[in-house]
């Protein structure tokens, strides 16, 4: 009996090792498989990682220049901007002097709506606006005033930049006529009779539509042109490419008001009143343009039109003419019915922000000449009497 239990006891011995080992074993193989597991929602690249930091560092600078519609420029350059991993579509936290705001990165003005601030690159270089306003008024900005730029979220603007992003070729062969490429064309909304009024693109600003706008200005027979872009300056080097506009101009029939874009500045009414009034004393057929014949001229238009009892859709929709000439913008499009509430905005804004609509918008359009531009109910007579 003693014998047996001796050999025995080494044996369960043996046994009750083995059995705790590969416990032991199984054990710590469980715990690893955790730490072995790598979710791919979590799997980060070198790239992503070095993207990440840098967008976190502030990009800063100082104003060094302003343009006559307020929009400043810094001396932040656009490859310190990429460097530091910022990209279109992603909102910014800025600072500017004393003032700090959010603003998404875009291309050009049309990428945000009218009034909001943005950053775009102008030059190669960072350019800080409003939106058919003046920054550095409404801010304060001045030469000097420091500058800085940090993320306040990645890719916050993208959906809507990709919506409203507009680009136009200056080639006239992407163009299906003269007209089109040149943005050029009669105004016919409400009392205003065909071949009274026309709106386009810039007949002296030399480049490649300036000569067909020219053309078919002296083709449709303009008598009067109102250039809400240049000064007297501006236009002078461009004159001897446009004979027939230089004829006029040598006439007196030419005002170069050098406006701003902001509809409720002091400049720009200023110069408003002044270019109504000359037309007002001048015989039609009438040329409004800016450079683009888009915003300056698409907001005096839209104007007349009103004051001639158009109807808000007819408003829009030559509004809207420009967009699809430029840039094939088409109705039923999200980015139609984006870019058409800039123009209803505005009425919007003249009326205090109450709703406008074809019951009221000559009265809107007649009350912000009365009260707004300073033109006397005679005057506001007078041009339309020249519109009819």
């Amino acid at each position: 009996m003693k014998k047996f239990v001796l050999k025995c006891v080494p044996r369960m011995f043996l046994g009750l090792m083995l059995v705790l080992m590969l416990s032991c074993r199984t054990t710590s193989v469980q715990r690893q498989e955790p730490v072995l597991e790598v979710p791919v929602s979590v799997q980060t690249s070198a790239q992503d990682v070095v993207q990440q930091e840098a967008v976190l560092v502030a990009v800063q600078g100082a104003v060094q220049d302003i343009d006559k519609y307020g929009n400043i420029t810094a001396d932040i350059a656009e490859s310190a901007m990429t460097e530091a991993g910022y990209a279109l579509g992603d909102i910014l936290a800025v600072s500017v002097g004393d003032r700090s705001f959010t603003a998404p990165y875009v291309s050009t003005y049309s990428d945000v709506d009218r009034g909001q601030q943005l950053v775009r690159i102008s030059n190669g270089n960072v350019a800080l606006a409003i939106s058919y306003g003046n920054f550095a008024e409404r801010t304060g900005a001045v030469i000097g005033s420091p500058v800085s730029i940090n993320l306040a979220e990645k890719k916050g603007y993208l959906r809507e930049y990709e919506v409203r992003h507009l680009e136009k070729s200056e080639e006239r062969a992407a163009y299906a006529s003269d007209e089109i490429f040149a943005n050029f064309r009669y105004v016919k909304a409400g009392k205003i009779p065909p071949g009274r009024l026309y709106r386009s693109a810039n007949p002296v600003l030399n480049d490649a539509r300036a000569p067909y706008a020219a053309k078919l200005a002296e083709l449709a027979g303009v008598k009067t042109v109102i250039n809400l872009a240049d000064s007297e300056a501006s236009m002078a080097p461009n004159l001897p490419a446009a004979p027939y506009y230089e004829k006029l101009v040598g006439q007196g029939s030419v005002i170069p008001l050098s406006m701003d874009v902001d509809f409720f500045s002091a400049d720009f009414t200023a110069k408003l009143k002044t270019g109504l009034l000359f037309m007002a004393a001048h015989e039609g057929p009438y040329l409004i343009h800016c450079n683009e014949g888009k915003d300056r001229a698409g907001m005096v238009v839209a104007l007349l039109e009103a004051l001639m009892d158009a109807t808000v859709n007819e408003i829009v929709e030559d509004y809207m003419i420009t967009y699809g000439n430029y840039f094939f913008v088409q109705k039923g499009e999200e980015r139609y019915d984006r870019i058409a509430g800039i123009i209803t905005d505005l009425f919007v804004e003249m009326n205090a922000g109450n709703p406008v609509t074809d019951a009221n918008i000559r009265h809107v359009a007649e009350s912000y000449l009365l009260n707004t531009v300073g033109l006397t109910e005679v005057q506001i007579g007078q041009l339309k009497a020249r519109l009819f």
